[in-house]
């Protein structure tokens, strides 16, 4: 029988997705996810305005985190998420840290880390002028930039606070703490008043 696994993932747009705006685009995307084969959702955030990043970067994104269990391998895993991301339009080639009509992360799996404790701390450390310009060739988990990213442990923290980082040791809670104010600077959640538009 295969094993269940509970991971966390990491929601977002930017773009308009054919007639959906961004917040639209998330929720219709966590339900493909929640009826895939192999995968629910346990838990669901609210979802947030973010600013872009790097800042001017691009209009506010929507973000949003989900709690799952799944049979599938951190590997099957991503791929069903890069499936779920092209059925929406995502354009892979516009390079990193883009405007996107869809971001689907794999943040973390259990506590797996990939594939190694050397390899995942080398990402980590990458300096931050680094960062735009490499990628990994690999799945790395847990995600590499988790603990430096407030749009990301803002909505985690709503579902998996006490979850821990397997290499850093640290919780969400204590990541997002250890971030300070900064960290959710100009992030809220999503309410009535952001309107029919948002965002």
């Amino acid at each position: 029988m295969p094993q269940l696994s509970f991971g966390l993932v990491s929601l977002g747009a930017n773009l308009p997705s054919a007639d959906r705006h961004a917040s639209e685009t998330l929720r219709s995307a966590w339900g493909i996810l929640h009826g895939a084969p192999d995968i629910s959702i346990t838990a669901i955030s609210r979802i947030w305005r973010t600013p872009a990043f790097p800042p001017g970067s691009g209009p506010d994104f929507a973000n949003a985190a989900a709690r799952i269990a799944t049979t599938l391998t951190a590997g099957a895993l991503l791929e069903r998420l890069h499936a779920i991301e092209a059925e929406f339009g995502r354009d892979r080639s516009t390079g990193r840290w883009s405007v996107r009509v869809l971001d689907l992360d794999l943040i973390a799996l259990d506590d797996l880390v990939l594939p190694d404790a050397a390899t995942l701390r080398r990402w980590i450390d990458l300096p931050p002028g680094q960062q735009r310009n490499e990628a990994p060739g690999q799945l790395i988990l847990p995600h590499p930039r988790l603990q430096d990213r407030g749009f990301v442990l803002g909505p985690l923290a709503e579902i998996a606070p006490g979850w821990r980082h397997p290499l850093i040791g640290q919780s969400v809670a204590e990541m997002l703490d250890r971030l300070g104010p900064a960290g959710l600077a100009g992030m809220r959640p999503r309410s009535g008043d952001d309107g029919p538009g948002f965002p």
